[in-house]
C-alpha cells in the first residue's frame, strides 16, 4: 500500500504565500512517494490539532504542519498523544519559526523545506513536552516576567519572536514582581522567590543559540533556568548577560537539567500562568514530563543553512534596543 501523506496548512500564518506554493509542494511530496493531501485549517477552536488526530487515526504515515510555532504546537498535541504516531515534517510559514530553526529547516523558503522530504538522512527522533495535558516542542516558562511579555506588540513579535521580549524587556521590568514557588527536579528542589522559570527542549529562544546553549534534542533532559529574585538593576544585567551566554554560573540563576520538573506557587493568592511555545498554557501548579525520542521529525542532519541562524545584525539590533532601555532604566532608578 502506497504511503500517504497530510499537509495541514494555516492559511493566515506569516505573509500568506503559501498558497502559491502548494502545487509544488504538493508534487514534491508524491515524487518522495507519498500520496499527497492537503487541509486549510479554519479559524475553528483545535482546527490544526483536531486535523492531525483525525489524519492518525486513519493512517497517515506522515503529518507536515504548515505555518507558524502556533500551527505546529496544535499538530504536535494532535498526535502526541496518540499510540501510532505519523512522523512529523515541517514547512515554516509563519513569523518566528523557532522550532524550525532549531532543526536547520529553511524557514524563507518553503520549496526547499519540503525538499528535505528528498534527502537520505533525514529522519530523526526527538524529545517533547508534556505539561499537565498539553504538550509542547520547544519551551515552557512561567512567572511575572514571563506574563508582563504578553503586552509586546504583534508587530515586534512578527520582527524577532522571543528576542522582542528582551528587547521590550526593560520597558516592563520595572513591573515584575517575584512569586513565592516550590520547584521540584529530579530529586532536588528550589523554594524561594523566582522572577521566571524556563524550560526547554532545544537551543532555539527567538534565533539566540546562547541562552540554552547545551540543550539537546533527543537526550531525555529539559534544559531548566530559574531566574531569582532580583533587584531592578540587577535584572536587566542579567537579561543583557544571557544574551551573549555569559548567565550559566551566575548566583542569581539555577541552570539545571531534568527530566521531571513540578511547579507549584507557594501563596494562594499568586496566579503562576505557563506559556507553552508562545501560548497560554494554563496555570500552576503544573508537572513537566520529558518524552524521551517521543516523535519522528523530517530535519536538516547534513547541514546548517544560511537562514536558519539569526544574523549577526538581528542580534546586535536588538541588543542595542534592549541596552538603550536599561540605560533609560538606570537613568529614571538614579534620579
Amino acid at each position: 500500500m502506497r504511503k500517504r501523506a497530510r499537509i495541514i496548512y494555516n492559511p493566515t500564518s506569516g505573509r500568506e504565500t503559501f498558497r502559491s506554493d502548494l502545487v509544488d509542494i504538493l508534487s514534491i511530496y508524491e515524487k518522495a512517494g507519498y500520496e499527497t493531501s492537503a487541509f486549510a485549517t479554519t479559524p475553528a477552536p483545535n482546527s490544526a490539532k483536531n486535523e492531525a488526530t483525525r489524519a492518525a487515526k486513519d493512517g497517515f504515515d506522515l503529518i507536515v504542519a504548515a505555518g507558524g510555532d502556533g500551527t505546529l504546537n496544535e499538530v504536535v498535541n494532535g498526535i502526541a498523544g496518540l499510540e501510532h504516531r505519523p512522523t512529523l515534517a515541517i514547512i515554516p510559514a509563519g513569523t518566528t519559526n523557532d522550532y524550525a530553526r532549531a532543526l536547520r529547516i529553511p524557514r524563507d523558503d518553503p520549496i526547499a523545506a519540503a525538499k528535505l522530504i528528498l534527502k537520505k538522512n533525514k529522519k530523526f527522533k526527538i524529545d517533547i513536552g508534556r505539561a499537565g495535558d498539553n504538550y509542547f516542542m520547544n519551551i515552557a516558562a512561567g512567572g511575572t516576567m514571563t506574563e508582563v511579555t504578553y503586552e509586546v506588540p504583534s508587530q515586534m513579535k512578527s520582527l524577532f519572536g522571543y528576542a522582542a521580549y528582551f528587547a521590550k524587556g526593560a520597558e516592563l521590568i520595572p513591573r515584575i514582581k517575584p512569586i513565592e514557588m516550590l520547584i521540584k527536579y529530579d530529586g532536588q528542589e528550589y523554594r524561594g522567590n523566582a522572577t521566571m522559570f524556563m524550560i526547554a527542549l532545544t537551543n532555539s529562544v527567538g534565533g539566540f543559540e546562547q541562552i540554552v546553549p547545551d540543550a539537546s534534542l533527543d537526550d531525555g533532559k529539559f534544559t531548566m533556568i530559574i531566574i531569582k529574585k532580583s533587584n531592578v538593576i540587577d535584572m536587566l544585567s542579567l537579561m543583557a548577560k544571557a544574551l551573549q551566554g555569559k548567565h550559566l554560573d551566575d548566583p542569581r540563576i539555577i541552570y539545571a537539567k531534568a527530566t521531571d520538573i513540578e511547579v507549584i506557587p507557594l501563596n494562594k493568592e499568586d496566579r503562576l500562568m505557563v506559556n507553552l511555545d508562545g501560548e497560554y498554557g494554563g496555570d500552576a501548579p503544573m508537572h513537566f514530563h520529558n518524552l524521551k525520542q517521543h516523535l519522528e521529525v523530517i530535519a536538516n542532519l547534513d547541514e546548517i543553512p544560511e537562514d536558519a541562524i539569526t544574523t549577526s545584525a538581528d542580534f546586535k539590533r536588538v541588543e542595542k534596543d534592549f541596552m538603550d532601555g536599561i540605560d533609560d532604566i538606570k537613568d529614571q532608578e538614579n534620579k
